[in-house]
């Protein structure tokens, strides 16, 4: 594995701002948001696969999950729908 390069303190970091896009579901009230997170990902799968990428509803469901589901675990539901073992029907 390669060292982390060292970062140079004269450097400018560029941010760009995240915006949370998640909107109120009446069906997860609670603090915890992981079965929001799992919905709106399986939701938005369904979508696609019902409608295609090109359908402009299926973004909402797109953004939900994207602000809500950490990364590893969206990485991973990917790698289990590419193989075909995932927990979830989505057709």
């Amino acid at each position: 594995m390669a060292p982390i390069p060292e970062a140079d303190p004269d450097e400018v970091l560029e941010t760009k701002p995240f915006k949370f896009v998640t909107g109120y579901d009446a069906r997860f009230p609670q603090q915890n948001q992981t079965k929001h997170c799992w919905q709106n990902y399986v939701d938005y799968h369904k979508c696609v696969n019902a409608k295609g990428e090109d359908f402009r509803p299926c973004r909402q469901f797109y953004l939900a999950f994207r602000s809500l589901c950490p990364k590893a675990w969206t990485d991973r539901w990917d790698t289990q729908r590419e193989a075909g073992n995932f927990p979830a029907r989505l057709g």
